[in-house]
């Protein structure tokens, strides 16, 4: 019986130190990069100064052209994240304030995604490797559920994120293979596609009337000075509920509505995302109204 227990004790003292050795080798990995994705790429990186940052979710990333604000000599970059809610958006911004940034103005989509405070599983896990090493991200995970597994048991985030942050994106991380996410400064144009979903519903999707992530990022942008710019971005002809933007408009009046600025269906994917002419058209109209001194 004292040599079984010895033995089961011997096993899990292995599998700990295994453990903790790969957890020790896969962060290492994700600290060095800097040319895969948009969330390492600002996590190790210094101070860098811009003129226009934008954040939001695929409707930032896909209908903010950043060559264009370049065009017009605004040093830009989009950090919208498909898929990606304002709990990743401000998590970003915290970790650029972090690393100095210089920012003059935060183009902020918040349309869809003010009716969740919730974060996007799949985007926030790209957070966890640093978890360890930013007392922001800590910080900002400290109240979710899983919390003490995340941060306490070695190696579990990776086994459990594994799509996102496992053995194939550390490999790939580890031979610098890069991504598309980081071209076009940010920007990622889409095609319009014969079997794109030209229709959507969102009657039952409400604003929430605090969502405190948006109202983080407005405070972020007012300690700093940075100029808050929010915008609500088109929709197709064929979306029933767009009273849900009249919503937002009552509950946030300082975000400006540009649901409306393109609907139709020839300029989008999918009902919720123009193709790269949509774009920009509504690029176009966001530099006339804000940027055209």
């Amino acid at each position: 019986m004292k040599k079984f227990l010895l033995y089961i004790l011997g096993v899990f003292l292995l599998t700990v130190l295994i453990a903790v050795i790969l957890d020790g080798l896969y962060t290492y990995v994700f600290m060095q990069s800097r040319n895969r994705g948009k969330i390492e790429t600002v996590f190790n990186s210094t101070a860098k100064k811009y003129d226009v940052v934008i954040l939001g979710s695929s409707r930032a990333n896909n209908h903010f052209v950043s060559q264009m604000f370049e065009d017009k000599g605004l040093k830009t970059f989009n950090y919208g994240m498909s898929g990606g809610h304002l709990f990743e958006a401000s998590l970003m911004l915290k970790l650029m304030m972090e690393r100095k940034y210089e920012i003059k103005n935060v183009i902020l989509e918040a349309d869809l995604n003010l009716s969740s405070d919730h974060q996007a599983e799949g985007i926030a896990a790209l957070f966890l490797p640093y978890i360890h090493n930013s007392e922001i991200i800590k910080e900002r995970y400290r109240n979710e559920s899983n919390f003490n597994e995340l941060y306490y048991i070695p190696f579990y985030r990776y086994i459990k994120y594994d799509s996102k942050i496992g053995w194939r994106e550390t490999f790939f991380t580890a031979i610098h293979k890069k991504t598309n996410s980081l071209e076009n400064l940010g920007y990622h144009p889409l095609e319009k596609h014969k079997n794109g979903n030209m229709k959507n519903n969102i009657v039952n999707l409400n604003p929430l009337p605090h969502n405190k992530y948006y109202e983080e990022i407005k405070d972020i942008c007012k300690k700093n000075n940075i100029n808050f710019i929010a915008v609500m971005t088109p929709m197709c002809e064929n979306v029933v509920g767009m009273n849900y933007f009249e919503k937002v408009k009552k509950i946030y009046p300082e975000i400006h509505n540009y649901e409306n600025t393109v609907i139709e269906n020839k300029y989008f994917s999918s009902c919720g995302h123009m193709t790269d002419e949509g774009a920009r058209l509504f690029t176009a109209k966001i530099l006339k109204d804000f940027f055209n001194k």
